[in-house]
């Protein structure tokens, strides 16, 4: 990637970045096009491939660039003395609903990214996303589970976490009412719910 691409302005910049992602969020990396990844960010083709040289290395640069806004707000969302399981999920929740207020896609984008099939692309990002999983997991693990039922299997509420969540932000954006804050108050709402069923 062109390092020239942080030389442009910031505005240009997540303009560029938005239109990337929600493209690659909606299409994966096959089906994104990017005819109108530089129409919806009002650039030439020209300046996408002057940075990028292709749309492989496009795609490898906005995931890491997603991991790194996502773990630069952790490092301050998340604090290290939480360890209730269902705080330490709502506060990473709550980091991606920030994240969103600047790039709205970027968590539907990690969600297809973990699944990408395409093999380059899967292959060109693999590096980092291990690393990413990993260190989410690390801080989930930090999660306490002594507190739940003996019939709560923990592994089975964290799957169901994970599958509503992502509901939940398919279907805010399906239905063109995706806000953040919205996003947020309704994935409390259900965590508060499996905290109920789950706890003693």
């Amino acid at each position: 990637m062109n390092e020239k691409f942080f030389d442009l302005k910031k505005e240009k910049q997540d303009r560029i970045i938005n239109a990337a992602l929600r493209a690659f969020a909606l299409g994966g990396y096959m089906h994104a096009s990017t005819d109108d990844i530089v129409k919806m960010a009002g650039i030439s083709k020209g300046l996408i491939f002057h940075y990028f040289e292709t749309k492989l290395g496009l795609y490898q640069f906005v995931y890491d660039y997603s991991v790194r806004v996502i773990n630069l707000e952790i490092t301050t969302g998340v604090s290290r003395d939480i360890t209730d399981f269902f705080t330490i999920r709502e506060e990473i929740e709550r980091v991606y609903s920030v994240c969103m207020q600047q790039y709205p896609y970027i968590k539907l984008f990690m969600y297809r990214a973990a699944v990408e099939d395409t093999p380059e692309a899967a292959s060109a990002i693999l590096e980092t996303r291990e690393n990413y999983d990993e260190s989410i997991r690390k801080i989930l693990d930090r999660g306490d589970i002594t507190r739940f039922k003996p019939e709560a299997n923990y592994q089975i509420v964290d799957d169901m976490i994970q599958m509503v969540n992502k509901e939940i932000l398919e279907k805010m954006f399906q239905e063109g009412v995706f806000q953040p804050e919205d996003y947020y108050e309704e994935v409390l709402k259900y965590m508060e719910m499996l905290r109920a069923i789950s706890y003693d």
